[in-house]
């Protein structure tokens, strides 16, 4: 039976793979586990939830209270607040866990369940496990007085934009920003943020009506933002996903600006403050081979991770590093945050233009951008990639032929019978002829 927990909670079709049936259950479960030490010490425990905007959000923000509450837990109902923002308040308030309802930059009709733990970290996959294993056994069943209390945070996003403002190195006054809010969880906090942070803003996608979230915006469709950035001849525009734990952006030009940029300039910034630790930066496999140059020219290290921002964390909490993320746009200030916040690394991102007085483009000037493919080859037994030795010729030929110009990366899908062939080069023809090479490869030797 395949693992309930993904790499980011639970996420599914909306009153189909993710029902009321399901959160109610989790949500007991999460209580025996996650509030075991208040239990344990004679308490009832407490637990922050919220959700992003999307319409099943409030059946299933329900269903978890309910959960919750008749297994003897208090709950704190944030409401609409970016998923970092509940990272945050389980941490100010002391609260012993906390619950997320959202499916980040997927379609309204998904949503998701993503828990926290004291301190607003993450869960390892041991707490998970025991949460599943949970999931279909006996529940705890409170009576009278002892059962939880649902009550309304009331101040929960003030918290919140106290916090960013108070984490701000620089004010932004005299710059012009378009915000992409993607009809989301950011609608109701970032465009006051920016503002109360001293820039001129004009927003775009902050009409969310339950349905429209990540529809035609935010960090996965940049085209509106860059034409609004180039109509209003702003300085740059940021983009945030659904949930707001992700920031993309662009210059003054339309130009795309990726979390690897905005690594780079964010490394830099913090390395000639001192503030990054051990002058390392934690990226993933599949971040730009132009990074790990660009750093390298500035003494910079970068730790390569697994994909997925789970063990970007890991490997930071592990080597104590301030500042690592994704290409995606998906960027963890340790210093600031427990897990990746879009408004935080976007109000830390224009803070620089401010601090430097140079533009977005000069800024991310520091790094070239290889050019980048990513084909993937579907149909095929992605456990035998690794051992192939046909396929790892090809790959050798095609790595001499790159030299010191590029790179090669083959990854087996954790959730597809599916292999992606990732090719940097020194342009995109080469980088185009060579995955599709491999790709014919893999699809040859692999397939089922």
């Amino acid at each position: 039976m395949p693992r309930l927990f993904g790499t980011d909670g639970v996420r599914g079709l909306a009153n189909k793979d993710l029902t009321v049936e399901l959160a109610l259950g989790l949500a007991q479960a999460a209580a025996q586990v996650l509030g075991s030490g208040a239990f344990e010490a004679g308490r009832r425990p407490t637990a922050v939830l919220a959700r992003d905007p999307r319409v099943s959000g409030e059946f299933i923000a329900a269903a978890v209270a309910a959960g919750l509450a008749s297994s003897g837990v208090d709950v704190l109902d944030a409401g609409v607040i970016p998923t970092p923002a509940a990272a945050f308040l389980i941490a100010d308030i002391g609260a012993d866990f906390g619950v997320m309802i959202s499916a980040s930059h997927n379609a309204a009709p998904d949503n998701g369940i993503k828990f926290f733990a004291s301190g607003g970290r993450k869960l390892a996959d041991e707490l998970e496990d025991r949460i599943e294993a949970l999931l279909h056994g006996p529940k705890l069943t409170p009576l009278g007085g002892d059962v939880g209390r649902i009550r309304r945070f009331a101040d929960a996003e003030d918290r919140y934009i106290l916090h960013l403002l108070g984490a701000l190195p620089h004010r932004l006054d005299g710059l012009s920003i378009v915000l992409d809010c993607a009809h989301g969880a950011a609608a109701g906090i970032s465009p006051e943020v920016f503002t109360d942070a001293g820039a001129t803003v004009i927003v775009i996608g902050n009409d969310p009506d339950g349905m429209n979230i990540n529809d035609g915006v935010g960090s996965t469709h940049l085209e509106s933002l860059a034409k609004a950035v180039l109509e209003h001849g702003a300085d740059l525009g940021i983009a945030h996903d659904g949930d707001a734990d992700r920031c993309l952006a662009v210059d003054h030009e339309g130009s795309l600006v990726d979390g690897d940029q905005i690594m780079a300039v964010l490394a830099l910034s913090l390395a000639e403050r001192g503030m990054l630790h051990e002058r390392t930066l934690v990226a993933t496999v599949m971040s730009n081979l132009g990074l790990r140059l660009a750093m390298e020219a500035h003494d910079i290290r970068v730790l390569q991770a697994k994909v997925g921002d789970r063990y970007v964390l890991e490997a930071m909490n592990e080597g104590g590093y301030t500042l690592g993320g994704e290409q995606s746009g998906h960027l963890i200030m340790a210093d600031h945050a427990t897990t990746g916040d879009g408004i935080l690394t976007g109000l830390q991102l224009v803070a620089e233009m401010a601090r430097t007085g140079k533009t977005l483009k000069e800024l991310v000037g520091v790094m070239t951008v290889f050019p980048q493919i990513m084909v993937n080859v579907r149909g095929v037994d992605r456990h035998r990639v690794g051992g192939d030795e046909v396929v790892a010729d090809a790959v050798r030929a095609l790595e001499e032929e790159l030299g010191e110009s590029g790179r090669i990366l083959l990854r087996a899908s954790g959730t597809e019978p599916m292999v992606r062939v990732m090719v940097e080069a020194a342009d995109q023809p080469t980088a185009d002829r060579m995955a599709h090479e491999l790709a014919d490869v893999v699809k040859r030797r692999l397939a089922v």
